[in-house]
C-alpha cells in the first residue's frame, strides 16, 4: 500500500491539471454519515426509507416530516474539513488542481479553503423562497420547525440540493465534462460510483492518469491506472510538493 501511495505522490508532482471528483467518502472522516455504508442513513431505521424522503415527490407530498429529516440529518453544520479537503484545497492554491468536481452537499472544500468547486448536487448551505427568491444560509433553516418560511413574504424556503427525481444543474454538469475532459491527472476519490448521471462523468476522461482512492472496490477499478483501497485524508495527508 506505500508503494501505491507514493505512486500517486508522484503522479500528482508530475501533473499540472488535476481534476478531483469525489463523493460522501470524502466527508465521512469529517463525521458527515454517508448513504451506503452499514453505518450509512441507508441502513437507519425510519418511516420512510432515505431515498424516498430526499424524493422531489416525497419533498412535495409531505413536506413538514421531509424537513424534520433534512434538519435532523442533512444540516450537520458542525462538521470540519479533514486532511483530503485541505490537500485538495492547497492543490489548488499552488495551481496544480483546476477543480472539484463534488456530489457532496456539504460545503467542505469551501470551508477548506477550494475555489472553483463544483456541486453536482447542491448545497445545504443554498436555500431560497420559492415566491420571492430571498436567500436563507443554513444556520436559519436549522433553527426553523415544521415547513420553514420567507421571512419576508411567507413562502415556503426550499434547498439548494438536488433531489432524487430531480435533473443536475446542466452548466455544472457541462462545466464538470470539460473539466474532466481537458485533466492530465483525474483523481477519484470517496465515491462508489453507482450514481447517475454524476457516475458517469468518468467516462469523459480522456487521459492514462485515472487513479481511484476508496475504501471498497467500484465498478471501475479495471480502468484505473491506480487503485488505492485506503482512507482519503490518510491517503492525501502523504501529498507534499
Amino acid at each position: 500500500m506505500e508503494a501505491k501511495v507514493q505512486q500517486f505522490v508522484e503522479m500528482v508532482r508530475a501533473s499540472n491539471n488535476i481534476v478531483f471528483f469525489g463523493g460522501a467518502g470524502v466527508s465521512t472522516e469529517s463525521g458527515i454519515p454517508d448513504f451506503r455504508s452499514v453505518d450509512g442513513l441507508y441502513n437507519q431505521h425510519y418511516q420512510f426509507p432515505p431515498e424516498v424522503i430526499l424524493s422531489h415527490t416525497f419533498y412535495e407530498d409531505n413536506t413538514e416530516e421531509f424537513y424534520r429529516f433534512y434538519r435532523e440529518k442533512m444540516l450537520i453544520l458542525t462538521a470540519k474539513p479533514n486532511m483530503a479537503h485541505l490537500k485538495l484545497a492547497e492543490l489548488e492554491r499552488a495551481g496544480k488542481l483546476k477543480a472539484v468536481i463534488t456530489q457532496n452537499i456539504d460545503g467542505l472544500h469551501q470551508a477548506a479553503g477550494s475555489k472553483n468547486v463544483l456541486e453536482l448536487h447542491g448545497s445545504i448551505h443554498r436555500n431560497y423562497c420559492t415566491r420571492c427568491h430571498k436567500f436563507f444560509d443554513a444556520e436559519y433553516l436549522l433553527h426553523t420547525t415544521g415547513v420553514p418560511k420567507c421571512d419576508a413574504c411567507g413562502a415556503e424556503i426550499k434547498p439548494d440540493v438536488v433531489l432524487y427525481e430531480e435533473s443536475l444543474d446542466m452548466d455544472t454538469l457541462e462545466a464538470a465534462v470539460n473539466y474532466i475532459r481537458n485533466a492530465d491527472l483525474l483523481i477519484v476519490g470517496g465515491t462508489s460510483l453507482v450514481v447517475y448521471p454524476a457516475a458517469g462523468l468518468i467516462n469523459y476522461y480522456q487521459g492514462r492518469k485515472l487513479v481511484l482512492v476508496n475504501k471498497s472496490t467500484t465498478s471501475m477499478d479495471n480502468r484505473a491506472d491506480l487503485v488505492i483501497s485506503d482512507a482519503i485524508g490518510k491517503v492525501f495527508g502523504a501529498i507534499t510538493l
